[in-house]
């Protein structure tokens, strides 16, 4: 096959190169084993990517009016002012969701194609992906209304430059933090810091940043910086991948030294305990595992969007439920639904070996537990909302422990995407995970408890609903050995299936 690809590219000229590019991930989109999954996810996520366009539009065309309403200040001051965390921001969604360019760089090292040429074709990828394009969709009506307002046209378009040089800088900069976690924690350290020190009046770091975008309208000329600082970051990605462009050197996997790890204290679980010591040691060793953690912790704050008030509309007494899942299933969301895919690496070998199935799922099932009962300990700050902020906690962990904690290993033997522990792209999940029978599977997870809540609440009051919510939790825990019977059959009966996806590589 690669005699046959190698006389391919040699037959055509240097200009057609390009079109090879694209015709080999086109060909590897359609020759997927995943076709069909890919497919209907892309057309998911193009109307997502839509209904997130017209909100950017909307909100492009709209910002200068309501500003200039409701603030009563200039719009141009006032967005300046928040752009600091503007780009701050953008840099972490692109960390989680933007995915690197995917093409087959191992078997081109032994094509007649010269180096330079793959990796600015992967560069170029990122310059046209959705991440930069879809800011155009805010920043683009923005100028406009500023021209049409009386701004000048010429100050208005070199603000624009400067802006958008910087979204690609973030481009390029997250092609460098991609794999260093130090650097991106600190980024997020960061913007937690600044955020907070600005809502308390501690100190608001928008006072010195604002001047510095306001003076790329004020001096359009400025522009230059930006756009030159993006070139240079695109040269330097260049040269640090064309020198790694090598089987030996960046493509090589890296070897560490192992340290052996007993957890002993564990021992008391029995035959559990080998599952629970392999699974504790993968979450310690792994960059994709470690990240889990930090999401956990991360989701342990996501109530304060619910139970401080700060969002209107999440003022609803359902959402007190909604938040009360996700402030106690951030490990349960994040590591759970990939079971058993974090072993896929070497499922094969466990598959022949004589291990039972239900001591597999339990072990899975203890560790979610675990991490379930202290989210919800960590979480007891909630208190200072009231009482009513910690009972929707505590229910949502107990809901999360006998019914979500089932479901997400119930929903695991679905998702036969093996996972790359060295990598922490795809945090949130990945395509493959994605199919009709996880997207039911979310029901009962999200839904149902707050439909019960509100069953409660209405009927008779708010601690009834919370009654009913913590009743269907408890149940769960009563029946566990036959929801444990039923997730074995479906793990056994698509066994097969899973170890086939598992040799899938693209």
């Amino acid at each position: 096959m690669f005699h046959i690809l190698r006389k391919t590219v040699k037959t055509q000229p240097s200009n057609m190169r390009l079109k090879h590019f694209f015709s080999l991930e086109w060909k590897s989109f359609f020759r997927s084993a995943s076709f069909k999954m890919n497919l209907a996810l892309k057309i998911i996520m193009l109307i997502f990517a839509f209904i997130m366009i017209l909100y950017f539009l909307g909100l492009g065309v709209g910002a200068f009016y309501l500003i200039e309403k409701h603030l009563d200040a200039d719009p141009l001051e006032v967005v300046n002012r928040f752009l600091i965390f503007y780009v701050f921001i953008d840099l972490v969604f692109r960390y989680f969701l933007q995915n690197m360019p995917i093409i087959n760089i191992k078997p081109l090292l032994y094509l007649p194609i010269k180096k330079g040429k793959v990796v600015n074709f992967a560069l170029n990828k990122t310059i046209i992906s959705f991440f930069n394009c879809v800011h155009a969709f805010f920043f683009i009506p923005f100028s406009i209304v500023l021209v049409v307002e009386g701004y000048s046209i010429v100050n208005v378009i070199g603000w624009h430059l400067a802006i958008m040089g910087l979204i690609f800088c973030n481009n390029f900069i997250n092609v460098f933090v991609n794999n260093k976690d130090v650097v991106f924690y600190g980024i997020i350290g960061s913007i937690i810091t600044l955020i907070g020190l600005a809502y308390y009046d501690i100190f608001d770091i928008t006072v010195y940043t604002a001047p510095v975008f306001q003076a790329f309208y004020n001096l359009p000329y400025l522009a230059i910086i930006t756009i030159a600082l993006a070139i240079v970051l695109y040269k330097t990605a260049f040269t640090y991948f064309r020198n790694n462009f090598y089987l030996d050197a960046g493509l090589a996997k890296k070897n560490v030294v192992a340290q052996t790890e007993d957890f002993t204290w564990l021992n008391r679980f029995g035959s559990m305990s080998t599952f629970l010591k392999n699974d504790i040691k993968l979450i310690k060793r792994n960059k994709r595992s470690k990240t889990t953690l930090m999401m956990s912790v991360i989701f342990l704050f996501y109530g304060l969007l619910f139970f401080t008030g700060a969002v209107e509309a999440y003022d609803g007494p359902f959402w007190r439920v909604f938040a009360g899942i996700f402030v106690t299933g951030g490990f349960l969301f994040s590591f759970g639904q990939f079971v058993p895919s974090w072993d896929s690496a070497y499922y094969p070998l466990m598959m022949s070996q004589n291990i039972k199935y239900k001591e597999y799922i339990s072990s899975k099932w203890y560790l979610i537990v675990i991490a379930t009962i202290v989210s919800t300990i960590l979480s007891s700050f909630y208190l200072y909302f009231g009482w009513q902020a910690y009972a929707a906690v505590i229910v949502g962990g107990i809901y999360n422990v006998g019914v979500n904690a089932h479901i997400v290993l119930w929903g695991g033997a679905y998702i036969k995407t093996p996972i790359d522990l060295t990598s922490n792209k795809k945090a949130f999940g990945d395509k493959k995970a994605f199919n009709i029978k996880t997207l039911l599977l979310t029901i009962p997870k999200i839904v149902l408890p707050m439909i019960l809540y509100a069953i409660g609440h209405f009927a008779v009051g708010e601690l009834f609903g919370f009654a009913l919510v913590a009743i269907v939790g408890l149940a769960g825990l009563l029946f566990r050995n036959k929801v444990f019977d039923i997730i074995e059959k479906i793990y056994k009966s698509e066994k097969y299936k899973t170890l086939k996806a598992y040799k899938q590589t693209n």
